[in-house]
């Protein structure tokens, strides 16, 4: 031995620059002891040194405190708990993999963060400090290792050394985004084309479902002798099922904000909530992610997630840094441009907006965000943005301003721990579309009923000029997704005992087949007696009505908390608990009632003061107020908790891909969280 480390101490004086080596673990190794744990070569090109039959040995030693370099662990046991939080892959022994530890004595594979380091990025992706050593990859073709002849035999001669460097002792700067992007981003992978015949296939199962419209009248029956102007037709529309067939496959472009403010944990949680929408994105689904701060710059193209597809985009995003302004409107502009731009197109399309700021560069303080037009940055075909409010600083009124315009949803990200169940409720709609531009036609049947107006929230609807017919735009819809339409009409009286006032039709795009069903249109009828007959109000229709006015007060509430009146918002939402208890939907304790309640009660706590609502309350009424102008779940306040009460509009899909997301990777499964739909579980009228 002592032979051996003379020869290294005189190979040390021939080398130059300092890295280390370190094979992938090998089960022979564990006969070298402790003693052999941590394998080090320090000071040179090993290259040199290998043309030396002498400096061959592989001797070796201990690291020194500040030093870092490859290593395999000591502890076996330890190793299998451990995860890449770059890749989010086990660290395992055994396979072929190396492994970095840095001087911060975070451990990484070797691959995931080399590439970190190609990109420039020189700071440890979990404690963010600065690395004066830094991993570099390199083939040393002559290089042996010849431990003891008994004892363990020397990797192949083309096995890979690794080297760390000092960043100081290498003339090269931080690889930066291109100066100049391609005029057009029309590099997008291919999509699949054995697609198109397998939805050729699906129109001739007998698994495919159709949508299911149900209509239920604010009373069965009404007296010949009565008229009424204001006569309540809630019109129900269910989506089909998830079946076992293929769905459509997305494309998906996620806007994220990595300005300074970002930086620490809000990043390294966006990271990982990150790495779980790219796991949990098929093969067929294609991924680009636009990082923004001052600028913006496109990380990978619209990227197909096979394996390699989503390695590569994990490699990406943990390879983010923060610094700088916020700039949305540069974000909004290159992710649109992705989507415009893009040669070929999956069948469903989406995009996912976050940050955590104002926009420094375009809004000033006296412009009070009105100056910019976020619907002309939006791309012109149909395209929802889900808009995500990060923290107590972001433009909750801008955030919402995009989603709404575009037909997308806001939520309001308060606990920093929950981004990653928020994208995964979002993602578990998108990844479940089954309609597509669906559009709900009302047209009078009786001669003397005409429509009155027509409650869709933020869906268009359209109402003929003499009012005997009208439409609604209903949009996508998401698997076991529901919505509700009140139509208002005017029925005359009648000598008949029975009228018929309306039917009701339906047509939307299957986004697998491409196929555009129409359905057969549903009448809708009541009873005409003689006599007055005592009937109370439909459960169905009060329990939408209530959804409708308190989306009113809420509405309300926050113009009037806008201008400084925050004991009349308040007032506002208390008078509507009040009249939310009294209805015959709230008395008998129905399951929307109490969510609605919860919520009311929740923004009044948060209008408390000024200084509340301005740090927490404006972004939670604007994301009570998106979710149910579109009656799609978003995440605020607990909304996201299994035990919480204001969970209106989850679809088994979403609640599915919650309980993925919260589910620890070696912990116990909890039971799934049971969803709340607002016209889910409908009593039976007595």
């Amino acid at each position: 031995m002592a032979v051996m480390e003379s020869a290294w101490k005189r190979a040390k004086r021939v080398l130059g620059l300092s890295f280390c080596a370190h094979p992938p673990h090998r089960s022979t190794f564990d006969d070298f002891g402790d003693s052999f744990s941590d394998v080090r070569l320090s000071d040179a090109s090993l290259s040199a040194a290998s043309s030396d039959s002498g400096y061959r040995a592989l001797i070796p030693t201990t690291p020194t405190p500040t030093s870092s370099g490859l290593r395999i662990s000591k502890s076996k046991a330890r190793s299998f708990k451990r995860t890449c939080t770059i890749c989010l892959g086990p660290m395992k022994p055994g396979r072929g993999q190396a492994l970095f530890t840095a001087e911060c004595s975070h451990e990484f594979h070797f691959q995931c963060i080399s590439s970190n380091v190609k990109h420039g990025n020189y700071i440890c992706p979990i404690c963010r400090s600065n690395w004066k050593e830094i991993p570099l990859h390199k083939t040393i073709p002559s290089l042996h290792f010849n431990p003891p002849k008994s004892t363990v035999r020397g990797p192949h001669p083309d096995d890979l050394v690794t080297m760390v460097r000092r960043v100081d002792s290498l003339n090269i700067r931080p690889c930066r985004s291109p100066s100049t992007e391609p005029g057009l981003f029309n590099d997008d992978d291919a999509v699949e084309k054995h697609l198109l015949a397998t939805t050729k296939e699906l129109q001739f199962t007998s698994e495919r479902k159709s949508v299911e419209i149900k209509t239920y009248t604010e009373f069965t029956a009404l007296p010949q002798y009565a008229s009424l102007d204001d006569f309540s037709i809630l019109v129900h529309i269910r989506a089909p099922r998830a079946s076992s067939n293929p769905r459509a496959p997305v494309d998906l472009v996620t806007i994220l904000d990595i300005s300074g403010s970002m930086a620490g944990t809000k990043l390294a949680l966006l990271k990982r909530a990150m790495g779980f929408v790219i796991q949990n994105l098929g093969p067929l689904d294609r991924l680009s992610v636009i990082a923004f701060s001052s600028t913006a710059r496109r990380l990978f193209h619209l990227r197909r997630m096979s394996d390699s597809g989503r390695q590569l985009a994990l490699t990406a995003v943990n390879s983010l840094t923060a610094g700088g302004g916020t700039n949305i409107v540069e974000g909004l502009k290159m992710g649109s441009k992705v989507i415009e731009d893009r040669k070929y197109k999956n069948p469903v399309s989406s995009i996912i907006l976050l940050s955590d700021g104002q926009d420094t560069y375009n809004v000033s303080p006296n412009t009070k965000r009105v100056g910019i037009d976020y619907k002309t940055l939006l791309p012109t075909r149909y395209l929802p943005v889900h808009a995500f409010g990060f923290g107590g600083d972001h433009d909750s009124a801008a955030l919402h301003s995009i989603a709404e315009a575009s037909g997308g949803t806001f939520s309001f990200i308060e606990d920093e721990g929950v981004i990653q169940d928020a994208f995964a409720q979002c993602i578990g709609g998108l990844l479940s579309v089954v309609v597509q531009r669906m559009r709900v036609s009302v047209e009078c049947v009786h001669a003397g009923v005409s429509l009155c107006s027509v409650k869709s929230g933020s869906y268009a609807n359209l109402l003929a000029g003499d009012g005997r017919s009208g439409s609604i735009e209903a949009g996508d819809l998401y698997a076991d997704e529901e919505r509700d339409f009140l139509i208002s009409v005017k029925v005359p009286r009648t000598s008949n005992e029975e009228m018929v006032l309306v039917q009701v039709g339906c047509s939307y795009k299957d986004p697998v087949s491409k196929e555009t069903l129409n359905l057969d249109p549903t009448k809708v009828s009541i009873q005409r007696p003689h006599n007055a007959v005592l009937e109370t109000v439909s459960i169905e229709v009060d329990r939408q009505r209530n959804r409708v006015r308190a989306a009113e007060a809420m509405a309300l509430a926050r113009a009037a908390a806008e201008k400084g009146t925050l004991v009349e918002a308040v007032t506002t939402l208390e008078d509507e608990r009040l009249r939310l208890a009294k209805s015959v939907s709230g008395q008998i304790g129905d399951r929307l009632c109490l969510s609605l309640d919860a919520e009311l009660k929740e923004m009044q706590e948060r209008m408390a003061s000024r200084k509340q609502y301005e740090m927490s309350g404006r972004a939670y009424v604007l994301s009570g107020l998106s979710s149910h102008s579109w009656q799609r779940a978003t995440a605020r306040g607990d909304s996201t908790d299994s035990d919480s009460l204001v969970q209106s509009y989850q679809t088994p899909s979403m609640v599915d891909m919650l309980h993925r997301s919260q589910t620890p990777a070696l912990g116990p499964l909890r039971p799934p969280v049971r969803p709340v739909r607002c016209a889910s579980e409908r009593p039976q009228r007595k």
